[in-house]
């Protein structure tokens, strides 16, 4: 293992320690539980949410246009994922945590 690959995983151990911390206050942040469980990054974690956020925006427009069936942003967002995960399991995670509700409520549909 080279400097780079040390330095990285300090990096993943110090983030993943910080999430340990909030999960001993409030046992329901399950999306912190399968971040760290699957050792995903800081960075991975940052995409992840920025993928909602466009995910979020994109669910609210295409409601606005009368768009009743989401299972193509169910698809979008399984295939964007920066990690692989269960997407039951991202979407269980994310309503038990309530992040993003509207959007993990109606993709939870799709499961």
């Amino acid at each position: 293992m080279n400097e780079q690959e040390l330095l990285e995983r300090i990096k993943i151990l110090e983030y993943h320690q910080k999430l340990l911390l909030k999960l001993l206050n409030d046992s329901t942040l399950d999306l912190y539980k399968l971040i760290i469980e699957n050792g995903i990054s800081e960075q991975e974690v940052k995409l992840f949410y920025s993928l909602c956020n466009k995910m979020s925006i994109k669910l609210e427009e295409q409601k606005a246009e009368g768009y009743v069936y989401f299972q193509p942003l169910f698809h979008e967002l399984s295939v964007s994922l920066p990690f692989n995960l269960n997407m039951r399991a991202i979407i269980n995670a994310c309503l038990k945590q309530k992040l993003y509700m509207p959007l993990f409520q109606e993709l939870e549909k799709y499961l």
